[in-house]
């Protein structure tokens, strides 16, 4: 099996998405067994603990290990972006103003920050196409810049090719990142003026739908003129998306920015590196319907965090029969979501690790006598390594 493949693997090569396809597999399946076994032995009734059962043996066929090691090092990893066409006012945010949003996270003082903060995650911030001065904000966030803001979708594609393989390849970087620095759950977020009209344009194209099926009022809460320039935008670059659909980096360059082709590639070698992701939203379920047109096998390694109410949201996680874990209507962005379902992630895998296993009829628990070591321990684990 290839687990741990990195992006430098590729990079004396020309990007082939085709790649995907092979290199990411399914989590490992023939654990998924051992692990409904092991919860039967802990002796309570089947559905007792309704789907922290279903999200444990998730963790354990990702991991490929039983029992699940616990939750212990997740991230919150945030791409963030300007888009051209927040300029025909889509938002109640002025064009280029994501900047504003990304400082906020990093001085701690966003939701998602209040969040990440709350439950000990930490929080990464990469800016793609922010439209300010790189020198506003910390080298590490700047330094995977594509470009300044992105171009009008409705009228111009929102990147020129090579600059999509260049983000592209950019996800797939901080993916490895991740990765390699121990990184064992990746909530995915966006922080963006303009990017909710970009997924939903994805998402119609890539659904065969009408803009009016996809247009949601967005995390700003727009009004009807707003959103009907909204619409009238996703219709426009609908009709410049569908013509390119068999190329899914072209379609991301023509509709998609920096961001969004950012988060796609980070979906796919993230896939491809065995970490597991939860997704937030709108955008990043656009991300991931387009990484799933790469690679069919890679949405087996996400989750939908929450439905925040997006039409666009609903259609890309039902393409991808994906049931988010929570439905709370938060439309706020920026992992909020992703970060509401991940004390839910984190209770399944701590259930599946560490409740107790009674023997089966005929045994004895240690020593002769009682239950059995709790399934957190060593003994017994069963490891599938796939290196």
């Amino acid at each position: 099996m290839v687990r741990h493949v990195r992006f430098a693997d590729m990079s004396e090569r020309s990007l082939d998405l085709d790649d995907f396809s092979d290199r990411i597999e399914r989590p490992h399946g023939g654990l998924r067994r051992e692990a409904e076994e092991r919860r039967a032995r802990t002796g309570l009734p089947a559905g007792a603990l309704g789907r922290l059962d279903e999200l444990g043996e998730w963790l354990g066929t990702a991991q490929a290990r039983v029992p699940v090691r616990p939750v212990a090092a997740p991230r919150l990893v945030v791409f963030a972006g300007d888009h051209g066409v927040a300029r025909l006012g889509v938002s109640t945010r002025e064009a280029g103003d994501a900047h504003a949003l990304v400082r906020e996270a990093l001085d701690g003082a966003s939701p998602a920050a209040v969040l990440a903060r709350q439950f000990d995650v930490p929080l990464r911030v990469v800016d793609m196409a922010l439209d300010c001065d790189p020198a506003q904000l910390p080298a590490e966030v700047t330094r995977h810049r594509v470009r300044r803001s992105g171009g009008r979708l409705d009228i111009e594609d929102t990147l020129t090719l090579q600059e999509a393989e260049e983000a592209f390849r950019a996800g797939m970087t901080v993916a490895d990142e991740e990765a390699d620095a121990g990184t064992d759950l990746v909530v995915l977020g966006d922080l963006s003026v303009g990017g909710t009209t970009a997924a939903g344009t994805l998402v119609a194209a890539l659904c065969g739908t009408d803009a009016s099926v996809v247009t949601g009022r967005g995390g700003s809460g727009i009004d009807d003129l707003t959103w009907m320039r909204k619409c009238a935008a996703i219709r426009d670059g609908l009709r410049r998306a569908r013509p390119v659909l068999g190329d899914q980096l072209q379609l991301l360059a023509t509709v998609g920015g920096a961001d969004l082709t950012a988060m796609t590639g980070f979906l796919l070698q993230s896939a491809v590196r065995h970490t597991p992701v939860i997704l937030d939203g709108v955008v990043s379920a656009a991300c991931a319907l387009v990484a799933q047109r790469i690679a069919f096998r890679a949405p087996d390694w996400w989750l939908a965090g929450q439905a925040g109410g997006e039409p666009a949201q609903t259609r890309a996680l039902d393409r991808m029969a994906l049931d988010p874990l929570l439905e709370q209507g938060v439309a706020v962005g920026g992992g909020v979501g992703g970060l509401l379902a991940l004390p839910l992630v984190r209770a399944a895998g701590a259930l599946a690790a560490e409740l107790p296993q009674r023997p089966a009829d005929g045994e004895d628990g240690p020593d002769g006598a009682g239950p059995s070591e709790p399934a957190g321990r060593a003994d017994g684990e069963s490891v599938l390594d796939a290196t």
